[in-house]
């Protein structure tokens, strides 16, 4: 918001007094936060950086040390710049030890060659400062009304991102826990080189706190997260360029306006909140329904108010053998094929159609839409001895009832006659059953985590439970989980770093040959077509840069799933 030493040597007072630039012509992009008259050789220790110092030198010391020793305390202060009018105590020009001094020092020296009131000049350069600060402050009361607006609506991540693009005018990048892109807007320039590369640039963007600007590589960075859990980080590239200047439009040359801060701070806390946003157009009951699974899922209300709640609705879960059930459809794409409209069409008919089949099955549950790609349901059983039974009535009564919506109105009920509307078109999944409403979260999470890894398995199992699910496809399912991600970045978060550092060397691959090989080192050696003192060489290094013994069985087993868990967070 401060205007540089050029731009006020451009302002019509200081052009009346004929200014010259005599020395630290390099600094004449120093933002001037306040102008200053000194007459006095010690006025540095009155100073505090950035002002633009005017003074006749009738103060001056007259010896070159004094002099010498004048500049240096000016520039060890901050100062943006040093006028000097001639006529008074220098005629013809300023010493020459002191235009050495200043140039020495990178400190702007200017003379001013007619006699010019120096009071104009403070006028004038302050009211520039203050009106910077009025559009400044506009320019944040914008800020604060479009994201508040963005909240209110409930704007998706997309159009989040988009607006911070347009008020900063730079690119925006979400990401997640382990450099995963969740989001961009490139501000026009191209997503391909934005993007290209993009987790290992990432990883070299390490700025101190919560919300700071790394200076080496150009991004103003922020931790996305709320109620004390963070998931992501927004990044916004100043400026977008991607060269970082010493100064510009008179800002200071340690980082962005203050309003980018502002902007990304505030698109990052309009994202967290909009994940905690749940909105739904089904009706009262289908409300009350998702409400008590989201409730338990998301320990947001007392688990005795759910199930005081739940019966109040017909649906009695004290003293229940509770079974959760996650029914999604196989392929997110299909989705996709439909525009987010039929998706959202499709997943209530999906809704209806478990709803359906829990009341054909003449089964007790709560049942909902839990999130934009699944139907959860909380089965209450009389004694555990039901469950089999209960669950493979309930996947046959499904499976008919979806049958009987393709016949009618396939396009709706999420049934494409091409492709058939056997079991296999939709996920049903089921986590262990537990004796007490207080545990029923486990059940339905695992449910959800079980529907999430299925997604890759081709089987067509009328219902999948845990044993279906391998350590892979357990990972996989698990990889939105920010405690998951960072497990994966305390165990091999230094070896990322590095080959991100040294792209030619991918130590990376030599760890997943030699723990694929079962440790066996000669195997590995050959399946990573290195000579085995290469391969060696390599190992050792891993282990220094790890700090762990990769002879050790428990750390080679924790080093294996985090592998494992970061290609699932890197699958799409």
């Amino acid at each position: 918001m401060f205007p540089t030493v050029r731009e006020v040597l451009a302002l019509d007072p200081v052009r009346h007094g004929a200014p010259r630039v005599v020395a630290g012509d390099d600094g004449l992009d120093r933002p001037v936060r306040w102008v200053h008259v000194a007459e006095v050789p010690d006025i540095a220790t009155l100073l505090g950086g950035g002002e633009l110092v005017l003074t006749t030198g009738i103060g001056l010391p007259a010896d070159d040390a004094g002099l010498r020793a004048f500049i240096g305390d000016l520039a060890d202060v901050g100062v943006s710049g040093l006028v000097v009018e001639l006529g008074r105590r220098y005629l013809s020009g300023v010493p020459r030890v002191m235009a050495a001094a200043a140039d020495r020092r990178g400190l702007p020296l200017v003379e001013l060659r007619r006699a010019t009131p120096f009071v104009r000049i403070t006028e004038a350069v302050h009211a520039l400062i203050v009106d910077a600060q009025l559009t400044e402050l506009r320019a944040t009361e914008e800020i604060h009304q479009r994201f508040n607006d963005l909240s209110v609506e409930g704007a998706d991540t997309a159009e989040v991102i988009r607006q911070a693009a347009e008020l900063s005018g730079c690119p925006v990048v979400l990401e997640n826990l382990s450099r995963q892109v969740l989001g961009y807007d490139p501000a026009g320039e191209s997503a391909e080189l934005l993007l290209d590369g993009w987790e290992q640039h990432s990883r070299r963007i390490r700025p101190a706190g919560r919300t700071a600007y790394d200076l080496d590589s150009g991004w103003l960075v922020t931790t996305v997260g709320a109620r004390g859990q963070d998931w992501g980080r927004l990044l916004l590239r100043w400026p977008a360029s991607g060269d970082v200047p010493s100064a510009q439009a008179g800002e200071p040359t340690n980082g962005p306006p203050t309003r980018l801060t502002i902007l990304i701070e505030r698109a990052a806390s309009t994202l967290a909140l909009g994940r905690l946003i749940r909105r739904d157009a089904e009706g009262l009951e289908r409300q009350i329904h998702r409400t008590l699974l989201t409730a338990l899922l998301d320990h947001s209300r007392p688990v005795d108010e759910v199930g005081l709640r739940a019966k109040a609705l017909g649906v009695v879960l004290d003293r229940r053998h509770l079974v959760g059930v996650m029914v999604r459809h196989r392929a997110d794409d299909a989705a996709g094929e439909v525009g987010p409209e039929g998706a959202q069409a499709r997943l209530r008919d999906l809704a209806e159609a478990v709803g359906q089949a829990v009341r054909e099955a003449k089964l007790t549950a709560l049942t909902s839409a839990v999130d934009d790609h699944s139907v959860g349901a909380l089965l209450a059983l009389p004694d555990p001895a039901a469950e089999d039974r209960a669950l493979s009535a309930f996947a046959s009564a499904l499976h008919r009832v979806r049958l009987d919506a393709g016949t009618g109105r396939a396009s709706t009920a999420g049934v494409d006659p091409a492709r058939g509307a056997g079991p296999a078109a939709v996920i049903v999944a089921a986590g262990s059953g537990v004796g007490s409403l207080r545990e029923a979260r486990r059940s339905l999470v695992e449910a959800r985590q079980i529907a999430e890894a299925a997604r890759r398995d081709r089987r067509d199992l009328p219902i999948f439970r845990l044993p279906h699910v391998g350590l892979a496809g357990l990972l996989h399912l698990l990889r939105d989980e920010p405690r998951l991600q960072t497990f994966v970045e305390r165990e091999l978060g230094t070896l990322l770093e590095y080959d991100a550092r040294h792209p030619r060397e991918q130590l990376l691959d030599t760890l997943r040959a030699y723990l694929e090989q079962g440790r066996n080192k000669s195997a590995a050696a050959a399946a990573a077509h290195l000579s085995r003192p290469a391969f060696y060489e390599r190992l050792a290094r891993i282990a220094r840069i790890l700090d762990v013994d990769l002879d050790s069985v428990e750390a080679a087993l924790s080093l294996h799933v985090a592998l494992l868990a970061l290609e699932a967070v890197r699958a799409p």
